[in-house]
């Protein structure tokens, strides 16, 4: 462990003013470089604990924003504004990559070095990344299990890592299967973790206002999951002293 620095950063995207939380290790090993992406929700203080715990970790981690510094407390809103967002690839790439920009523009970051994206939920920004020939280490995600257009998983060149809860209902198996068949077709090194009994965003706590049917907290499944997303940084973009 070591001691963390964390700071807002503010950037552009989607027509908005996006609000991330970085976080900083106490000690420079590069090249280790994390990207720990938002949940569909948003808002800096849901995001910033995985950041955090990846910056514990030896990593550069930053937790970026999908909504404009926003919490989208109420399901409706939430599905309104993500929705949208899920039908179309080219604003989910721009978000990625205006995140993406941040994280290179980091002092601490090694320029030459390529980040991975450790996902949970704004995976289709990893995917849509991925699949555009951006230069990733490894792509994690738990909850979304996103295809892309036809063929562009091709330009995949790094490992990834899909957790899901066999009982979300937003990802069910015939989405699962679609996924898998894709990465495969592909010829993506790929994994996918199906953790029994769980919901859609099984890894988040519970929260005070109502959600969507079909989300539930699942601890022992969400500690599960992190130390999967964990494995596959340590194997993907180890740190070094």
């Amino acid at each position: 462990m070591t001691t963390v620095t964390t700071r807002t950063v503010e950037y552009p995207a989607d027509g908005l003013t996006m609000i991330g939380h970085l976080a900083l290790p106490g000690r420079c090993r590069p090249p280790a470089r994390g990207d720990a992406r938002t949940r569909g929700h948003g808002a800096q203080r849901r995001r910033a604990p995985p950041a955090d715990a990846l910056a514990e970790l030896g990593y550069v981690a930053l937790a970026f924003d999908l909504h404009g510094g926003r919490y989208l407390g109420d399901p409706e809103e939430m599905l309104a504004r993500c929705i949208p967002l899920l039908g179309d690839p080219d604003r989910m790439r721009g978000i990625g990559h205006a995140a993406l920009d941040v994280l290179r523009a980091e002092p601490r970051t090694d320029p030459t070095g390529s980040p991975p994206s450790a996902t949970a939920p704004g995976a289709p920004s990893g995917w849509n990344s991925g699949a555009t020939a951006v230069n990733l280490r490894a792509i994690g995600t738990v909850n979304a299990l996103t295809t892309g257009r036809p063929g562009e998983a091709t330009r995949i060149r790094c490992p990834v890592w899909a957790g899901v809860g066999s009982e979300d209902p937003i990802m069910p198996p015939a989405q699962r299967d679609a996924f898998t068949a894709e990465m495969q077709a592909a010829g993506v090194d790929w994994r996918l973790v199906v953790y029994g009994g769980a919901l859609h965003a099984f890894h988040h706590p519970p929260v005070d206002h109502p959600v969507v049917p079909g989300v539930g907290y699942h601890p022992q499944h969400a500690q599960r999951a992190w130390h999967d997303v964990i494995d596959l940084l340590a194997e993907c973009l180890p740190v070094t002293e």
